[in-house]
C-alpha cells in the first residue's frame, strides 16, 4: 500500500509518498481500507519531530480516517466486513490500509460524506472531552474558544450551542468571525486588533467565561485566567504558544478556578473508548439531526500531503483539512 512517511524530521517537503507493507489487524482491531483521513496539528508536531506517537503506534503520521472495513481481528463484535466507518488512531491514517480499535469505530452519520467523515473523530472526541466531560459546561454558561475557526473551534461552538451555552471565540480576521457567527458564536474578539480579557469581561457584563479551551499554552495563561469567571475552568490542549508561563495563584484561588491540561492521543485505551461511546451517544444525533455539522476547508490527494500541511501551518484554513485517498 501506499503512506506518508517521514524519513527525517522536518518541513512539509519532509513528508514522503512510499510503498509500505499493508498493516494486519490484530485482536480487537480492524482493518480500514482508508477514503479520507483528517489533518491536524499534532501531524504537523510529529513531522517537526517534536510529537513522537505513543509506543505501539504507527509511525506515519494521521490520528483520525473514514473508510471501509475491511477485515475483522478476533473477538471483533458488532462490525462487518465492508461498514462504512471513522475512526480515531493513535497512528498511521496517512495510508491506504490502517488497523483501528474496534471501541474507536463510529459509523459515518446519516447525511455525511464518507470523504468528511474523516474530519469528525478529532474534534468530537477532542471537544467533547474537554469542554463537556472535564469541564462540565452547562446550559447558560459561557465558554470561550480560542481559534474560534479551526477544526476544533468550529465543532466546539457547535455542540456549546446546542446544549445551550453561550459561545466567545477568538479569530484572527473578520471573515473567521463571520462563520464563527453562522456557527452560533454570540462573542466575537479579533484578537489582532482587540484584547480578549477586555472584550470578553465587557460582552459577558462582567461575568467573564465559565470554561476556556485553549490551545495557545504559555503566551495566554496569565491572561486565560484573568478571563475566567468565578469557579471558572480553564483547559488547555495546545501548546502554540509556549510551554513555560507565570501563574498567578492568588487569582486563581479568588476565582476558586481551576487550570487543566489535557491530551487525547495518549489517553489508554480504555479511556479513548469511552470517549468514543460517549461522543456516539451524544453528539452522533445531534449531528444526524442537522444541528452539528463538519465545516470542512479543503481536501487534498494524499500525494499532496506537503501541500497540506503548508496550508495548516498559513493558518488562514476554516474548519478542517482533509487527505483523501
Amino acid at each position: 500500500m501506499r503512506a506518508i512517511t517521514i524519513p527525517e524530521p522536518g518541513d512539509a517537503d519532509s513528508l514522503v509518498l512510499d510503498e509500505v507493507p499493508d498493516p494486519e489487524a490484530g485482536p480487537g482491531q480492524v482493518l480500514i481500507d482508508v477514503v479520507a483521513a483528517g489533518v491536524n496539528r499534532a501531524d504537523v508536531m510529529q513531522r517537526l519531530g517534536h510529537y513522537p506517537p505513543p509506543p505501539g503506534a504507527s509511525d506515519y503520521p494521521g490520528l483520525e480516517v473514514s473508510g471501509r472495513i475491511a477485515a475483522l481481528g478476533d473477538g471483533v463484535e458488532g462490525w462487518q466486513v465492508g461498514d462504512e466507518v471513522c475512526a480515531l488512531i493513535d497512528g498511521g491514517g496517512y495510508a491506504e490500509r490502517v488497523v483501528a480499535p474496534a471501541d474507536q469505530l463510529l459509523p459515518v452519520p446519516q447525511g455525511v460524506s464518507l470523504v468528511d467523515a474523516a474530519g469528525l473523530p478529532e474534534v468530537t472526541c477532542t471537544v467533547w472531552s474537554n469542554v463537556f466531560l472535564v469541564a462540565n459546561i452547562q446550559p447558560g454558561q459561557v465558554l470561550l474558544v480560542h481559534g474560534g475557526s479551526s477544526g476544533i473551534g468550529t465543532m466546539a461552538i457547535q455542540l456549546a450551542k446546542a446544549v445551550g451555552a453561550h459561545v466567545a471565540v477568538t479569530a484572527g480576521s473578520q471573515a473567521k468571525l463571520d462563520v464563527c457567527r453562522e456557527l452560533g458564536a454570540e462573542f466575537l474578539v479579533n484578537y489582532r486588533e482587540e484584547d480578549f480579557v477586555e472584550r470578553v469581561r465587557e460582552l459577558t457584563k462582567g461575568h467573564g467565561a465559565d470554561v476556556i479551551l485553549d490551545n495557545m499554552g504559555a503566551k495566554y495563561l496569565a491572561r486565560n485566567v484573568e478571563a475566567l469567571a468565578v469557579n471558572g475552568r480553564l483547559v488547555t490542549i495546545g501548546l502554540m504558544g509556549g510551554r513555560k508561563g507565570e501563574l498567578d495563584m492568588g487569582m486563581l484561588l479568588a476565582k476558586r478556578a481551576a487550570v487543566i491540561a489535557t491530551s487525547l492521543r495518549a489517553r489508554p485505551a480504555t479511556e479513548k473508548a469511552a470517549i468514543v461511546a460517549a461522543v456516539r451517544e451524544h453528539v452522533w444525533p445531534l449531528i444526524e439531526s442537522g444541528a452539528v455539522r463538519p465545516v470542512i476547508h479543503s481536501r487534498h490527494p494524499l500525494g499532496h500531503a506537503a501541500q497540506a500541511h503548508r496550508e495548516m501551518e498559513a493558518s488562514g484554513h476554516i474548519g478542517k483539512i482533509l487527505l483523501t485517498t
